[in-house]
């Protein structure tokens, strides 16, 4: 596939680093053209400690900040200023809250195994897949497999 991609291309009268440019884009194109393009996983961060009670206090803080910003006077800044105090206190609360809540829980078997699961499957997730580590010999065994095990292709 390069092959035909780089045949076309125009390579004469190039400098070193517009012949690389060239080259890197036609390789680029050809294994997103044969391998395709993930986006990955969403990172959206997940707020363990998030309730209605701390939704409130935020949805105030960004009002007022709209106000702040849209008035420009100095009520509003200390409305604004207040509000963000607020908001601050309500989610430090609320993840002291949680906190002693999943403390309770860890004493009862049933969380145990939910949090052994849950750390499980975190790790699992934040794993960078770079495909399998296998090297296979003329007969087809495997000589090195994912953990770097080797043995012996006769």
């Amino acid at each position: 596939m390069v092959g035909g991609k780089a045949e076309d291309a125009k390579w004469k009268g190039l400098g070193v680093n517009d012949h690389w440019q060239q080259m890197k884009a036609l390789m680029m194109e050809t294994a997103q053209d044969l391998c395709g393009m993930t986006k990955g996983p969403r990172r959206q961060k997940e707020t363990w400690w998030w309730n209605e009670e701390v939704a409130e206090a935020v949805r105030e803080k960004k009002k007022k900040y709209g106000k702040c910003k849209k008035e420009n006077t100095k009520e509003a800044g200390k409305e604004y200023k207040k509000s963000r105090k607020n908001a601050k206190r309500v989610i430090s609360s609320a993840k002291e809250k949680k906190q002693k809540e999943c403390a309770n829980d860890l004493n009862d078997s049933e969380c145990k195994n939910e949090i052994s699961r849950m750390a499980k499957h975190m790790v699992k997730e934040r794993q960078d897949i770079t495909g399998l580590n296998c090297i296979k010999g003329a007969s087809g065994k495997v000589i090195v497999d994912d953990k770097g095990h080797g043995e012996t292709d006769e």
